[in-house]
């Protein structure tokens, strides 16, 4: 199995023993995104909406990185603090993601590094 790590300064830097993103074959495993600010290494919290359009905006950089973008994404998993913040997860997901969306997981859990309220990973596939 060859297994190509992916890496990228446009997104954060891993705060933990793994890679932004590792491609096998033609599928690209994107590691979870928290809305921290590539260019400071620092958490965006300063309200739910940034947080949500950082985390996708560090997806978007590592799917680049990988060799596609959000439009090759075909599962994406959600880890929320408050499901109640779905519906803005939804209506900012339209900015980033075209139809047909990727199937979805959204799961509350209780607490996530930096106080962040949100943190995403992804499945990519390649043609």
């Amino acid at each position: 199995m060859n297994r190509q790590p992916i890496h990228t300064d446009l997104a954060p830097a891993a705060i933990g023993n793994y890679s932004q993103a590792i491609r096998c074959g033609s599928t690209v495993y994107l590691s979870g995104q928290l809305p921290i600010d590539p260019k400071t290494q620092k958490a965006n919290t300063a309200s739910v909406e940034d947080e949500i359009r950082q985390v996708f905006s560090n997806l978007r950089a590592v799917a680049k990185a990988g060799g596609g973008d959000l439009a090759h994404v075909v599962k994406l998993n959600l880890y929320l603090i408050d499901l109640d913040d779905s519906p803005k997860v939804n209506k900012i997901m339209a900015e980033y993601f075209a139809r047909p969306y990727p199937a979805r997981a959204a799961v509350g859990i209780a607490s996530l590094p930096h106080g962040c309220r949100i943190e995403a990973e992804a499945i990519m596939v390649l043609d």
